[in-house]
C-alpha cells in the first residue's frame, strides 16, 4: 500500500514563511520587515495616500500622541499637497510607494528608477541619508530589490498585516492589530484611503497605548534595532 502523501499547504501560509525567511537572510540595508524587538515599540504604516481622508488620520494620531510612516504614491501627491505638508508638519515620516503604483517586478530598470526618483523629488530628505520605499502591493523580486538598493533605497515590507484591504469591518481591522497579537518591533500594514481603517484607528491606538507600546516611524524603529 502506497504511503499517504502529506496534504498541500493551505492558503499562502507556506509562501509567507518562505518570504519571511528570504527577508531575514538579506542585508537590512536592502530589505526589512521588522524592527528592534528589545523595546515595546511598533511602527504603524499607511499606504496609498495622500488622500482626502489624510487630515482625519492625522487628527486621530495627534489625539494619541502617535507618530507613523506614510508611504505615498507620487502621482497623488499633486492632488493633495496640503495633506502631504501636514504629514511632515505633525512629525510623521514620508516615504515612497512608487509614482504610478505599478508593481516593481513588472518594470524594467529605467522605469523603476524613474518611479523612485519622481516620487522622491516630492518628499523631504530621508533620515540618516538612506531612503525608504515600499513596493506597491508588497510585490518584490531579487532584481527589483537589488535595483532599489543600488539607487540608495531600503525596501520596507511588514510583519503585521491588518488585512484592511480584505475586510470593511473596523472591528476586524482593530482585532488584527490588537495588543494581544502585536509584538515589539512589528511594522504594521494599514491603508490611508479607507473609512473602516480610519474608524478602527482610535481603537488600535488606545489598545497599544494601554499595553505600553510606543508608536514611532519606521526610520526610528530601524535606528533602534539591537
Amino acid at each position: 500500500m502506497a504511503p499517504k502523501m502529506a496534504p498541500p499547504p493551505q492558503g499562502d501560509s507556506w509562501r509567507a514563511r518562505l518570504k519571511r525567511r528570504a527577508a531575514d537572510a538579506l542585508p537590512r540595508a536592502v530589505l526589512v520587515r521588522q524592527g528592534a524587538t528589545t523595546a515595546k515599540r511598533v511602527a504603524l504604516t499607511f499606504d496609498d495616500g495622500p488622500h482626502a481622508l489624510t487630515p482625519a488620520y492625522l487628527d486621530v494620531l495627534d489625539r494619541f500622541g502617535a507618530r507613523a510612516t506614510f508611504f505615498v504614491v507620487g502621482k497623488t501627491c499633486a492632488a493633495h499637497p496640503d495633506a502631504l505638508r501636514a504629514v511632515v508638519a505633525r512629525g510623521h515620516e514620508l516615504a515612497g510607494h512608487g509614482f504610478t503604483h505599478t508593481a516593481f517586478p513588472k518594470l524594467d530598470a529605467a522605469a523603476l528608477r524613474a518611479e523612485l526618483e519622481r516620487t522622491s523629488a516630492l518628499l523631504p530628505p530621508a533620515r540618516a541619508g538612506r531612503r525608504l520605499v515600499r513596493p506597491p502591493t508588497g510585490a518584490t523580486s531579487l532584481r527589483s530589490l537589488a535595483l532599489c538598493a543600488r539607487a540608495g533605497y531600503t525596501t520596507v515590507l511588514w510583519s503585521r498585516d491588518s488585512d484592511d484591504c480584505r475586510t470593511t469591518s473596523p472591528d476586524e481591522v482593530a482585532a488584527r492589530v490588537g495588543p494581544d497579537v502585536v509584538q515589539p518591533g512589528d511594522i504594521v500594514l494599514l491603508h490611508e484611503s479607507q473609512e473602516w481603517t480610519l474608524a478602527a484607528l482610535p481603537r488600535i491606538l488606545e489598545g497599544l497605548a494601554r499595553a505600553g507600546f510606543e508608536t514611532v516611524p519606521v526610520g526610528e524603529l530601524l535606528e533602534a534595532r539591537a
